[in-house]
Parts: C-alpha cells; sequence; structure tokens
C-alpha cells in the first residue's frame, strides 16, 4: 500500500514557524544544515524564535553574530557548532542528564511549538525513521504541536523508536545530502591506545559496553577483538564496533534485556558506519528516556560505562562537560550510564583520560578550574584510567584516593600534587 504525501519547497515549510516559537532541532549525524540554512534566510521576519537542540553538528549558520534578535540557541549539550556562540554570550547552555531531557518537553517545562526533524524517505506504509539520531527527537516529535520533516534519500533507515509516520508531518521537503560524517578512529594516537589497552583489561568476557563520545572508547575497541560474547547497551555508536561484530565479539548473547540486539540511541561515525547500519535489524535505535534510564541499564550484567573527562581532581570529582567557566559540552549521558553501571551486578563505571592535554596541560588536578562544573561526583566514582595505569576510588578516603591518583598522574606533575596533598592532609600515606 501506498501513501500519498507532497513535498513543498523549504520557504513554504519553514513559513508555519513564527515569531516567539520554541522550535526543536535535530542533532547529531541528522542534523538538518538544508533546512538551517534556508531558515537564517527568514531573519527579517522572524523575531524571538528559540532554538532547542543537543549536540548540532556542521556549518549551523544560525549561530553566526548578526542572527541574535532573530533567533537564539538555548542548547541542551554544547557542541563545536554553538561553542563560541555560548561563549560569547549570543547563546545559552541548559546543564540536564541526556536521560531527563525528554522530560522537559513532555511535562512543558521546554514546551516544543516546532520540531524540524531529518529522516529517511517514507516506506510503502507512510512509515520514515528518524535514522541516526532517535535520542531526544523521538520525543521532541510527540510533544510537538507541528513537525517538519528534511526527506533525505541519503540518509539510512534505522529500527526501533524512529518510526514517523508521513500523517504527522506538517510540512515535508525533500533535499539529498549525506549525513554528517565523523570518524574518532582516525584522531588515535599513541596515547589513546594505551589508555584503550588498559581499560580494556578491565572488561571481562560477557560484559555489557557503553561507550561515550571521542578517541578513547574507539581505542577500547581497538583492543578488545580477544574478548567473547560482549554485549552493547549504549548512547551512541562509532565505527569502532562494525568488526567487534562481524566477528562474533559482540554478540548480545549474555544480556538479559534485548538479547541478541545491540541497543543505542544515536550514532555518529563514517558512511561505512551508515551502510551497516541501515535497515540492519540487529541494531535497535531507543528513546535516550529509555537506554539512559539507570535503572534499566542496571538489568544488564557486568555493565561496563567508558566515559572520559577535561579533568579530575584529588578527591575525585570529575569535571566533563567544561574548561574553567568556558562551556565546552554538556553533562550528556555520563551520570547516567556511571550510576547504572555501578548498580549492575558485575558493573564498572570508568573515567578515562590522558595524563595531559596534547598541548601538555595536566588533567589530574589538585583542584578543579574555577568555574568548572562537576559532572561526575566523588561518590559516583568507581574507576578512573589514564594512560599510566588505572586505580579503583570506590571506599577510599581522600588521602588514599590522592595517592592513587597521582599514581597515574603524569610524571612530571606528581610532585606538584604531592606537595598539594601534604599541604592539604597534612599527613600523606606512603604509596
Amino acid at each position: 500500500m501506498t501513501h500519498p504525501f507532497t513535498y513543498v519547497s523549504a520557504k513554504e515549510a519553514l513559513s508555519v514557524i513564527e515569531s516567539g516559537q520554541r522550535v526543536f532541532i535535530h542533532g547529531g549525524s541528522c542534523t538538518p544544515i538544508y533546512l538551517l540554512h534556508e531558515l537564517a534566510k527568514e531573519k527579517d521576519r522572524l523575531k524571538d524564535v528559540e532554538l532547542v537542540s543537543i549536540t548540532l553538528k556542521g556549518d549551523i549558520e544560525l549561530d553566526k553574530p548578526g542572527y541574535q534578535s532573530a533567533f537564539h540557541i538555548n542548547s541542551l549539550f554544547v557542541s563545536p557548532s554553538v561553542r563560541q556562540a555560548v561563549s560569547e554570550g549570543r547563546a545559552d547552555f541548559v546543564p540536564v542528564f541526556l536521560s531527563d531531557i525528554p522530560d522537559l518537553f513532555k511535562r512543558k517545562i521546554l514546551a516544543i511549538d516546532v520540531a524540524i526533524v531529518h529522516v529517511s524517505p517514507p516506506d510503502s506504509h507512510g512509515y520514515c525513521s528518524l535514522s541516526l539520531s532517535i535520542d531526544i527527537a523521538r520525543s521532541a516529535v510527540d510533544s510537538a504541536k507541528t513537525v517538519i520533516a528534511l526527506v533525505n534519500p541519503d540518509l539510512p533507515r534505522t529500527h526501533g523508536d524512529g518510526m514517523i509516520h508521513t500523517d504527522r508531518f506538517a510540512k515535508m521537503v525533500y533535499h539529498p545530502a549525506k549525513a554528517y560524517e565523523e570518524d574518532y578512529g582516525k584522531k588515535v594516537g599513541e596515547t589513546e591506545m594505551t589508555i584503550g589497552k588498559n581499560v580494556a583489561e578491565l572488561i571481562d568476557d560477557g560484559s555489557t559496553i557503553q561507550m561515550g563520545i571521542g578517541t578513547i572508547p574507539d581505542a577500547v575497541l581497538k583492543y578488545l577483538s580477544g574478548h567473547r560474547d560482549l554485549g552493547v547497551h549504549t548512547e551512541m555508536l562509532s565505527n569502532g564496533i562494525i568488526d567487534l561484530v562481524e566477528t562474533d565479539v559482540i554478540n548480545n548473547k549474555k544480556k538479559k534485556i534485548h538479547p541478541n540486539k545491540t541497543v543505542t540511541s544515536f550514532a555518529v561515525g563514517s558512511q561505512k558506519l551508515y551502510d551497516y547500519l541501515n535497515d540492519n535489524p540487529a541494531f535497535s535505535f531507543l528513546d535516550i528516556d529509555y537506554v539512559n534510564d539507570p535503572h534499566v541499564i542496571r538489568r544488564n550484567p557486568k555493565v561496563i560505562a567508558i566515559n572520559s573527562a577535561i579533568e579530575v581532581d584529588l578527591t575525585g570529582q570529575v569535571c566533563a562537560d567544561s574548561i574553567g567557566e568556558m562551556q565546552f559540552s554538556g553533562i550528556g549521558g555520563q551520570m547516567d550510564f556511571m550510576r547504572g553501571a555501578a548498580l549492575s551486578e558485575g558493573g564498572k563505571p570508568i573515567i578515562a583520560l590522558s595524563s595531559r592535554t596534547a598541548k601538555g596541560v595536566p588533567r589530574i588536578v589538585p583542584c578543579l578550574k574555577q568555574g568548572a562544573g562537576v559532572v561526575t561526583t566523588r561518590g559516583h566514582v568507581h574507576y578512573v584510567v589514564t594512560e599510566y595505569g588505572s586505580t579503583f576510588l570506590f571506599g577510599k578516603n581522600l588521602r588514599q584516593r590522592a595517592q592513587s591518583l597521582i599514581n597515574i598522574s603524569h610524571p612530571d606533575d606528581r610532585e606538584l600534587l604531592t606537595k598539594y596533598c601534604f599541604e592539604r592532609f597534612k599527613i600523606f600515606l606512603p604509596s
């Protein structure tokens, strides 16, 4: 059965947006760049339109100076596309757990007037897919008064919660364009590989893995080829998963919920990954308020949560979203999975980071920078891993934590860290 539908121009579709409205923008690899550039042309018609999103990718145009009177970006996660605008005060940031964002829409704390989503073409039943980015987009579509769809034949069709019937769309615009690509694996260096090896040594066969964003999670995947019967329940996927699925290292046999399925909420990678995910029933893309719910996560055995950080202080406080007062990213799903893994039988919440930045700035520090935000509290931290080893902080007192973290800090930083500890704690435990 075929369902009738009509495509319209971008200008006609965007004409439904009115001044003073709140508009949701689909993010990640599904950022609707074409419609955002067309929306920018409406700046003389519109005033005070609030744009709500998580991770926007690519050149979105609307973050640039000159659009402030027409559009205000209110970001739920600061990505490179909006970082400068937030830093310069032309955009705002909302600190919130990724799993809680759907509630902001459903409870109308952030009521959505219009949602702009980027979808695969409709099937014979009239259903489009939210493709690579289900995350908060599913809830935005369900909550919005009006939905505009950018229909793209180049987007993969994914299975799960992302099916939207064309009847839900007020306007549909057809525009072919490749999805945003980013291959973290190509950015992995020696330090990341060493960290990846150290993390992989903490992972038992039969574990269920969650991977955060960046080079370190991809480095971990490179060291898992010798493991068996791994499962995946994660907020995001990247390229590194493909070889492990094809060699049966990842088969999801040991999972208690969604066995035999790789569960995720969004994917960011290369076209190779997107082609692999296209119409692949082994992957289930689900709503973020389910995927990131700690009470759901804990139901799988041996959950390994692998997340990174900007800096960790000597008591175990983790800053993962800001560099001092500069907002760099967002809270995201780190705490969702850190807590879920901690509650899982045999689970291991892991913070993995290099001991120094590429510019030589220490990441294990006496105190977090002034203005830095604590994403994962010292009460939630269990494992911390650098290229110099791993340490288990859960149950350790402040002095023991400090000593453990100094042992995996950069060798050139240890003297200063030790001096600080002597001054703060008076008595310092021997290593």
